[in-house]
């Protein structure tokens, strides 16, 4: 009986022990171990990719950001502010009915089909509506000047980039709005266009944050 009891007490300690030091090792040691390797070989990603302007965290360059207009009473859905760049449309996009304490929004595809006639139709009036935006006196915006992330959400709906194309198609309504020339818009534009990753993985993006706080610090300058 007091073997039995002894062997029992020696197995409990030694599984004690055993998550004693796996807990130290796995819960202690290594998340510190990797967090400061991050921080010190790549810091920016590790924090989230943070963009700062003026001194303060104003987002990350892998989440988009709307640009609209404040709600206009009765407005559901609120106009896109044409002074500055606009992303891809956010479709996918839904609201917290959970906890309504905070006011989130959720990531997340339309999951429509291809031959969906609800998603034909929100492309056919995004098109129109970038076509309408884009339209200013001197440079008419074209149908098949439209590129496809101009009318289609991403997986995510939180896409942070758009093509140089629809960059380009936008480039003469933020001259116009801003009262900046062409040639300034389209510089800043060229200049904050990415390539393919190693010259040949992907396509070349922009990224919408980066580009309207560039924009920001060339009016404030004019």
């Amino acid at each position: 009986m007091n073997n039995s009891v002894s062997n029992t007490a020696r197995l409990l300690w030694a599984g004690l022990r055993a998550l004693l030091v796996l807990t130290l090792v796995t819960g202690v040691i290594y998340p510190l171990v990797v967090t400061g390797i991050a921080q010190a070989i790549f810091p920016g990603k590790a924090n989230g990719s943070e963009i700062k302007a003026d001194g303060k965290v104003v987002g990350s360059s892998l989440i988009g950001q709307s640009y609209n207009l404040p709600l206009k009473k009765g407005q559901e859905t609120p106009d896109p502010d044409l002074k500055w760049f606009q992303g891809r449309p956010q479709n996918g996009l839904g609201t917290n009915s959970v906890n309504t304490q905070y006011s989130l929004i959720l990531s997340g595809a339309t999951n429509l089909a291809a031959d969906s006639k609800v998603l034909v139709q929100q492309v056919k009036d995004a098109k129109a509506a970038v076509i309408k935006d884009n339209s200013v006196p001197g440079y008419t915006v074209k149908a098949s000047e439209v590129p496809a992330d101009a009318v289609t959400s991403s997986g995510s709906g939180l896409d942070p980039d758009i093509s140089p194309a629809y960059a380009d198609l936008q480039v003469h309504r933020i001259a116009e709005k801003n009262g900046l020339s062409v040639a300034q818009v389209q510089k800043l534009v060229d200049d904050h266009t990415d390539g393919r990753t190693l010259g040949f993985i992907g396509e070349p993006t922009v990224n919408v944050l980066e580009l309207n706080i560039a924009l920001k610090s060339l009016v404030t300058k004019s």
